[in-house]
């Protein structure tokens, strides 16, 4: 009586099959953190800003510890310092810009008026004669473009308000924020340990490497643009505040915020500057040009000093990439949702990049052109007795 014949099974690639496994267990990792936010994010904000803050001030913690300090006696006065820095901004600052806001929002239908009859007093045969334009479609057009941009300003801050503030008084997260950064900030390096030792031990080195690209990534821009932005907002309050600009202090410090998106920042905040300066200065062209003049020097010493003492190429995120994850994550998840776009893009990004490297050396990706032919399951006989 023959033996069965024998199968030989070609086991699957052992690194294909791991990196299916890791798709599949971060996709449902993703969803369950996203479900947990979009469930929560109206209770999430003081939690989140008070993270953001403990991550923003971690390395400063760490080098008062370096100076001989606790942990715990670097953490008061870091937090004590940095509120009694933010209570007196918002003691000085508040009340100006709030006067300068209301003022510049009863403004604003007086200020387009006279923009839009400048730009069509302007030879108004020439733009017809060149352009085909006449005075009136000008005028329409440029009233139907500002309206639009107001509508779409307004329902912006609307949205914001709604989506943050609706829940969340200001005073309570004033309240609940320092505590949340207090406690953060004084076990960080003792969470992340913690975090460490859950890491599977076969994967560890490949885990802390993607942990550092992702703080990396993080850091640079969180804490190096954050920075970055702080100080161009600064400067421009006080260049356009010098110059005798109407809401110089509002118009700087909106486009120094708003410069962590490279180039929009500088340019929305350039354009309303000269925009107003029109309004406010002309026909003196040397006022308008020293309007100019103080973004332009502000882009200068941001790309030649600021961003690569700050910055530098740490960021790894693309413009393009940044604005999309802030439109998305705020679309989503509101405000709590723009605070988290910066670090989940990060880790987004590194977490793609990552994948499509381990992709490119699968088997998935290469096929069996480098390798040897496959081996394909088939019976072997048995042998028989005269072969034996």
């Amino acid at each position: 009586m023959t033996n069965p014949p024998k199968v030989t099974v070609v086991p699957e690639d052992e690194a294909t099959a791991w990196f299916r496994r890791q798709i599949r267990f971060w996709l449902i990792a993703a969803a369950i953190l996203a479900g947990f936010i979009y469930l929560f994010a109206d209770v999430l904000l003081p939690f989140v800003a008070g993270m953001a803050l403990a991550y923003f001030l971690d390395p400063l913690a760490d080098r008062l510890q370096k100076l001989g300090l606790s942990r715990i006696m670097a953490t008061v006065v870091i937090l004590v310092s940095f509120l009694i820095v933010v209570l007196l901004a918002l003691v000085i600052l508040i009340p100006i810009l709030g006067k300068q806001l209301a003022d510049f929002v009863a403004k604003i239908p007086e200020y387009a008026a006279q923009f839009q009859a400048f730009l069509t007093s302007y030879d108004p045969a020439w733009l017809e004669q060149r352009f085909g334009v006449s005075t009136e479609n000008l005028r329409e057009g440029l009233n139907s473009i500002m309206t639009s941009g107001l509508g779409f300003l307004s329902t912006i801050f609307q949205s914001l308000w709604t989506s943050s503030m609706a829940v969340f008084s200001i005073a309570s997260l004033i309240v609940i924020t320092p505590v949340v950064a207090f406690y953060m900030l004084l076990d960080w390096d003792r969470m992340v340990a913690i975090v460490d030792g859950w890491v599977p031990r076969d994967h560890v080195t490949t885990v802390r490497q993607l942990a550092t690209e992702i703080n990396d990534a993080t850091a640079g821009f969180v804490r190096g643009q954050g920075t970055l932005c702080i100080i161009l907002g600064v400067m421009y309050a006080v260049g356009l505040t010098l110059t005798g600009l109407n809401f110089g202090i509002l118009i700087g410090l909106f486009a120094g915020l708003i410069s962590f998106i490279p180039y929009i920042g500088s340019m929305v905040g350039l354009v309303i500057a000269v925009g107003v300066a029109f309004v406010q200065f002309w026909p003196d062209w040397t006022m308008v040009a020293l309007v100019a003049a103080v973004f332009f020097t502000g882009q200068f010493i941001e790309g030649n000093i600021l961003q690569p003492r700050l910055v530098g190429k740490s960021v790894g995120l693309h413009p393009v990439w940044l604005m999309f994850a802030l439109v998305a994550f705020g679309a989503l998840f509101g405000f709590v949702g723009l605070l988290m776009a910066v670090p989940l893009a990060a880790a987004i990004g590194v977490l793609v990049r990552f994948g499509i490297s381990r992709y490119l050396e699968s088997h998935l990706y290469k096929g069996q052109v480098d390798e040897p032919a496959p081996r394909i399951a088939r019976p072997v006989p048995n042998k028989t007795a005269v072969e034996k």
